[in-house]
């Protein structure tokens, strides 16, 4: 059974830094992109950001140039650092696991972002 896990989120100042990270487990099979999703509330879902087994990344417009997202060594591990937070980043980021542009087949159960002075 593949199982993500975020974890790392919280409140933070805006013009702060915060990293994100999504533990990978299971028989992930061939799917080969992890993405970070954000909900905020009377938005919709939009795609953050996205990395491939290969290295691959993409970005929102929104959040190029502030967020990265990378992965460990041994890819179980995902991260999104964010800096340069602003209010408009404040949501629940998930985790999701799937094939490139498609939908996500995973998900993970979300971790709240509070940017907030």
């Amino acid at each position: 059974q593949v199982r993500l896990v975020e974890s790392g989120g919280g409140l933070v100042q805006p013009g702060g830094s915060l990293r994100v990270s999504c533990a990978v487990s299971g028989r992930v099979s061939s799917l080969n992109t992890v993405g970070w999703y954000r909900h905020a509330p009377g938005k919709q879902r939009e795609l953050v950001a996205g990395i491939t087994t290969s290295g691959s990344t993409n970005y929102a417009d929104s959040v190029k140039g502030r967020f990265t997202i990378s992965r460990d060594n041994a890819g179980n591990t995902v991260y999104l650092q964010m800096n340069s937070l602003k209010p408009e980043d404040t949501a629940v980021y998930y985790c999701s696991l799937g094939f490139l542009n498609a939908r996500p087949v995973y998900w993970g159960q979300g971790t709240q972002v509070t940017v907030s002075s």
